[in-house]
């Protein structure tokens, strides 16, 4: 069995299970029709996209709240000017004529 083959297959050996009303069920069928897909493929797909998006938006968010911290930790607590910035800070007053 060419390689290819197993690992589509190996991705697809998982379950997920879910009880649904009747109503539900209706609804994702009618959906998965309008698509031209199947309900199976309706709900994986739905799914997926839901749970990347829901990930990103978390990522996105702890990424923010990193950044806002590194931020604000500059802004409260400054680094000590190096000799690079002391240098450059001279050459620019004395462009300026300060």
């Amino acid at each position: 069995m060419p390689q290819a083959v197993r690992r589509q297959r190996a991705r697809k050996a998982q379950r997920l299970e879910a009880r649904v009303t009747r109503d539900q069920k209706r609804l994702i069928e009618r959906a998965a029709e309008l698509r031209g897909t199947t309900v199976t493929e309706f709900l994986v797909v739905s799914a997926q996209q839901a749970a990347a998006e829901t990930i990103r938006n978390h990522e996105t968010l702890v990424l923010r709240d990193a950044a806002r911290d590194v931020f604000i930790n500059a802004l409260l607590n400054p680094p000590r000017p190096n000799e690079a910035l002391r240098s450059a800070a001279r050459r620019y007053r004395a462009e300026m004529g300060l």
